[in-house]
């Protein structure tokens, strides 16, 4: 199989890496970059798990080659904290409970995150709508959906 020298920009940072045509941005940052905190859920883009952005977009990084990220702006869960501060997202779900097992929530976070970049102040449907591509198996999605009301609360200073 071929290789393919990607350059892109990954939670600021220049990175380059090999990938072969077929694998996908989820499995480039697991396991060629060691971005572990992007979890694979279903590997279809129905559970959310795997949610990046790219170029600020929100997506689902199984549905995307990682040949495709070249020249991209990548985020993930692993640049949502400044150094030993916690993004107010986290800090949220922490004190709100609003997490079990995880697999969902780093997806969860960076959907709530593009959300309140584009909305600081939603409503609680806006939330559930904006959150409705992401599953969680493991809790009701009252405790994430308040986290993310109060995070915006807090965000904007109200």
């Amino acid at each position: 199989m071929t290789k393919h020298r990607v350059s892109a920009t990954v939670n600021g940072d220049a990175v380059e890496f090999l990938c072969e045509t077929q694998q996908t941005l989820l499995d480039v940052l697991r396991d060629e970059l060691k971005f572990t905190g992007t979890k694979e859920g279903c590997g279809t883009g129905d559970c959310g798990a795997c949610s990046v952005t790219v170029d600020g977009r929100l997506m689902c990084s199984c549905l995307m080659l990682g040949v495709e990220a070249e020249g991209k702006s990548i985020q993930t869960i692993e640049g949502m904290a400044s150094g030993d501060s916690l993004h107010p997202l986290q800090q949220k779900f922490l004190e709100h409970a609003a997490l079990q097992c995880g697999i969902c929530t780093p997806g969860m976070l960076i959907a709530a995150r593009s959300l309140l970049e584009r909305k600081p102040d939603p409503t609680e449907e806006e939330v559930r709508y904006w959150l409705a591509g992401n599953l969680c198996r493991c809790t009701g999605y009252h405790k994430i959906v308040e986290a993310v009301l109060d995070a915006a609360r807090e965000m904007r200073g109200a």
